[in-house]
């Protein structure tokens, strides 16, 4: 795929208009109060997959409306008091897999919990998590349209919720240290990432690689790849659904969490990159807050960095909480 979006030199002051709801952060306090209200029950169960030097626990927590969300916790074990935590999230269509497919962080040093996407899991890596919540009316296959006609009913309502939750649930970890917790996601993980960095204070560091849930609309009229095709595709059959799908839309939108965020945070973002392109990146990335670096890989579509990029934060977070 060649170059189709914006030149560099415009993506790093491409700053388009937000549209905020006048009741975001009600609606946000609201949503997360009454997942609160139940309580995070976190469980940590010891299973044994048999992989020198890291523990592994398969992890279950209460998340929105008290329904309960996996994942896997894997703690390095030969580092004694508590450590720093990166809470990840996984791109669209993937589950939490096994605890092998997930030992970077914990080899490198630190606490890592990966929270399973409810609903998700069938199309790139198994999940474990059923979305017992349930959106309404008709919607493309897939998630990004389940509910989208109204805030309240929307599927990312749900992950988001659950996504914060995560950031309870490890808190509570003896061996973490919960002033010290990490967010990181690609793809849709990073866009889940970008909007706990803007609604949850603690979390301290974010990393999100090639962003999703981001700048809907121009990602609707510039790019006719799934995920975001679902939503062109709903519009095109509900054409009198236009404006509330893209009112719903802006409660759930990364460019609307970035003013929020404190947290130091490292993006990625691939410039040829097609699912989500680097316009609806640097959207986020421009109105992002908190302290902030970009890495970018001038020839890469999704992938973005990969390997190089995983190099990238390893170097990032160690500079920030070396490893002891």
């Amino acid at each position: 795929m060649p170059l189709f979006d914006m030149p560099l030199e415009q993506l790093e002051n491409y700053r388009p208009p937000r549209h905020e709801p006048a009741d975001f952060d009600a609606f946000w306090q609201d949503t997360l109060s009454d997942a609160r209200a139940h309580p995070i029950e976190a469980c940590f169960e010891s299973v044994d997959f048999r992989l020198y030097g890291v523990e592994t626990y398969d992890v279950t927590f209460a998340g929105f409306a008290g329904q309960p969300i996996k994942g896997w916790l894997l703690l390095p074990k030969h580092c004694g008091g508590r450590i720093p935590c990166v809470v990840e999230y996984i791109g669209y269509g993937g589950g939490r897999c096994f605890p092998t497919d997930w030992l970077l962080w914990a080899t490198v040093g630190y606490a890592h919990l990966v929270m399973d996407t409810r609903g998700q899991g069938s199309v790139w890596g198994p999940g474990d998590t059923p979305d017992t919540g349930g959106g309404a009316g008709p919607h493309v296959p897939g998630f990004m349209t389940d509910g989208i006609v109204n805030p309240r009913t929307y599927y990312y309502r749900r992950l988001f919720t659950d996504a914060v939750r995560a950031i309870d649930a490890a808190a509570t970890h003896p061996r973490i240290d919960s002033s010290r917790i990490a967010v990181s996601g690609q793809s849709q993980g990073g866009g889940v990432a970008l909007a706990v960095a803007g609604l949850e204070p603690r979390v301290v560091v974010s990393m999100p690689d090639v962003p999703f849930l981001c700048n809907y609309k121009r990602a609707t009229e510039i790019t006719d790849a799934s995920p975001y095709g679902e939503i062109a595709r709903y519009c095109r059959t509900h054409r009198d659904k236009v404006d509330p799908v893209f009112g719903t839309l802006a409660y759930f939108d990364g460019m609307n969490f970035a003013p929020r965020a404190s947290a130091r945070s490292l993006f990625s973002v691939g410039l040829m990159d097609e699912v989500c392109p680097p316009s609806t990146v640097y959207a986020a990335y421009n109105y992002y807050a908190g302290p902030k670096e970009i890495r970018v890989w001038h020839y890469n579509n999704h992938e973005g960095g990969a390997s190089y990029q995983a190099q990238e934060k390893v170097r990032y977070l160690t500079s920030l909480w070396p490893v002891e």
